[in-house]
């Protein structure tokens, strides 16, 4: 495996991926993890990456007495030539239009990559004064932005090929994994299922567990590996706590309980989910509210029940890491991950826990489950209680339904439905003034949202034709007479979120 170190930003969540596709396994963790947990970890190499966070001080220099190969990325490369006494600076002329690198034919790092290479540097810095020990293995512009230690296999780059799309960025990576640390493609999901089956096995025994099943992708392929271990000793409750989307329940119920004849607890929760909105707006506190409320209708299930101690959850990889929680990684977790209480009275199972989301869908297919529910688009956990912005009410949950289902509803007949990741409608907490049968309205308004992605950690808003927007606008404003605007969300991620709460 290799040890991803984060300094923060989304680079090394692009550099997780490259890797993983790679067929090499790697965990992201802080940049302060504990010396002694990364021995134990016993990682073939380490990665440290990302831009530079504030007051971040130096980093542990036992990290290059491991014997391990080390490659320092970005501002990464800034602190190696730190803790080994060198410096780097911002040139005060730079050639944007002549881009290259000229690498060391003899570097394992560069091997094999003699082509001229346009780079995303790190804030334009290069190294100025190399470390002893250390020799130039790339340039751009005649000036140094890649180093290495031959002897010890440590490197160090000041731009980032995780985020270049050209292949040349992915043979660095791939030089770094296969000539330098050695390492085996042995990632596969095969294993891996075999594996946690196992584990799940191991963990749970003869007792029970209650999974929390949403019907979305996450938590139902986490409940088909978790029944394939266990059996008739896996429980699904399904809440209906009034924040689904149209004909959801249904549909659930048809899947699990008909097709893979799975124990299912169908629990009608609409009424008490509602009330505890009541009159909340900030959207950390009704994700909260919500996370809470679902553990508590788990424990009340559970009190139905005997020896239930396990509750299984769809948590994946980029859960966890845009929780900012980034501990051990293993089948049973205590971490507090989507707004659960402190106090819940369970041992929680989370076996996606390792996996971005398509490495998730990899898996569903390998256990057999339909294209219907592993292409199914995301849902918050939260439902449509982070899509209703403002207080959740009653009205407002009809509202956004209905926009919700004519969107997607169009959408699948215009033949785009493969063609997009998520898309979604959302009910701003604003009234507009409009005409309807010549008559002013102050009604709401609905906005829509499509975008493409592959894991979640960036998104690319869709274009879709105007003609199918338009016509999307035209039905909304025709068959929900609250709504009399219609607008599209164009922003990507980052800057924006995919939900908008």
């Amino acid at each position: 495996m290799i040890l991803i170190l984060d300094l923060g930003s989304k680079f090394s969540r692009f550099l997780g991926r490259r890797i993983r596709e790679s067929k090499v396994y790697c965990e992201i963790v802080p940049y302060n993890y504990p010396m002694e947990k990364i021995k134990g970890k016993n990682p073939e190499g380490i990665i440290i990456s990302g831009e530079m966070p504030i007051d971040i001080g130096a980093i542990n220099g036992s990290i290059f007495e491991l014997g391990v190969p080390v490659l320092s990325i970005g501002y990464g490369a800034d602190l190696l030539v730190q803790t080994f006494r060198g410096s780097s600076i911002k040139p005060n002329t730079f050639n944007y239009k002549f881009e290259t690198i000229n690498a060391d034919k003899e570097s394992l790092l560069f091997n094999g990559l003699y082509e001229s290479l346009s780079l995303w540097l790190d804030k334009e810095y290069v190294f100025d004064n190399i470390p002893e020990g250390f020799e130039t293995i790339g340039y751009i512009d005649g000036k140094t932005v890649a180093i290495e230690n031959r002897d010890k296999k440590i490197y160090a780059v000041m731009f980032h090929p995780e985020i270049e799309t050209s292949n040349e960025g992915k043979y660095i990576i791939d030089n770094f994994l296969f000539k330098v640390c050695n390492a085996a493609p042995n990632w596969n999901m095969e294993e891996f299922i075999e594996n946690t089956i196992e584990e799940i096995r191991k963990e749970i025994g003869d007792r029970k567990a209650l999974c929390a099943l949403s019907g979305g992708v996450d938590s139902s392929v986490a409940a088909v590996l978790v029944h394939n271990a266990i059996g008739d000793n896996l429980i699904c409750v399904f809440v209906d706590h009034g924040l689904l989307r149209k004909n959801e329940k249904e549909q659930v119920e048809k899947v699990f309980r008909d097709q893979f004849h799975m124990n299912l607890i169908t629990v009608d929760a609409k009424d008490r989910f509602l009330k505890k909105l009541k009159g909340v707006t900030d959207p950390e506190k009704k994700r909260k509210i919500i996370g809470e409320e679902f553990i508590r209708v788990f424990e009340e299930e559970q009190k139905k029940l005997d020896d239930i101690g396990y509750l299984v959850q769809g948590t994946i990889y980029p859960d966890v890491i845009e929780s900012g929680l980034s501990g051990d990684v293993a089948v049973k977790s205590h971490h507090n991950v989507g707004g659960l209480p402190d106090d819940y009275d369970f041992e929680l199972v989370e076996p996606l826990r390792q996996l971005f989301k398509d490495e998730v869908r990899k898996v569903g297919r390998l256990l057999g489950i339909s294209e219907e529910i592993v292409e199914r688009q995301p849902f918050p956990g939260p439902g449509l209680g982070v899509r209703v912005l403002g207080e959740v009410t009653e009205e407002k949950l009809n509202i956004v339904r209905e926009a919700d289902y004519i969107f997607r509803d169009e959408i699948k007949k215009a033949k785009w439905d493969k063609k997009i990741w998520q898309y979604f409608a959302v009910l701003p907490d604003i009234k507009t003034v409009g005409i309807k049968d010549g008559e002013r309205t102050y009604t709401y308004t609905i906005a829509l949202r499509a975008i493409n992605s592959v894991d979640g950690m960036t998104a690319q808003w869709v274009r879709l034709p105007l003609e199918l927007l338009e016509k999307i606008s035209n039905r909304i404003t025709e068959e929900i007479p609250q709504v009399n605007r219609v607008v599209y969300d164009i922003t990507n991620k980052p800057p924006a979120t995919i939900e908008w709460e």
